[in-house]
């Protein structure tokens, strides 16, 4: 709950010997398929967790590098957002993927 709600949290299922698995947190939302109105954070934040988890698990200064890009860019944009619930963000789900971007 500290990130703001199940829905927006990114989790990591870490192995330190093999294969981890990162994904965001939450479940399906079929009435909002197609209308571009989903929060993108929790996907994008389980994208930086991968890479700072796996440049630390393989010593990679560049790895561990991006993935402190990633959540600076996160932390950047969600002040920027009216809220984090679907539909009532402010933005699209592409224009919010589009200033995490840019934040990198």
């Amino acid at each position: 709950m500290i990130q703001g709600g199940l829905g927006v949290a990114a989790g990591g299922n870490i192995n330190p010997q093999g294969v981890s698995m990162y994904e965001p947190m939450g479940g399906s939302a079929p009435k909002y398929t197609g209308k571009n109105v989903i929060n993108p954070i929790a996907a994008i934040a389980a994208l930086g967790m991968l890479l700072k988890n796996t440049g630390v698990q393989k010593k990679d200064a560049k790895l561990m590098d991006a993935g402190d890009r990633v959540e600076k860019a996160v932390m950047a944009t969600t002040p920027k957002m009216k809220s984090q619930a679907a539909g009532k963000m402010g933005f699209t789900t592409t224009e919010v993927g589009d200033l995490v971007a840019q934040a990198v």
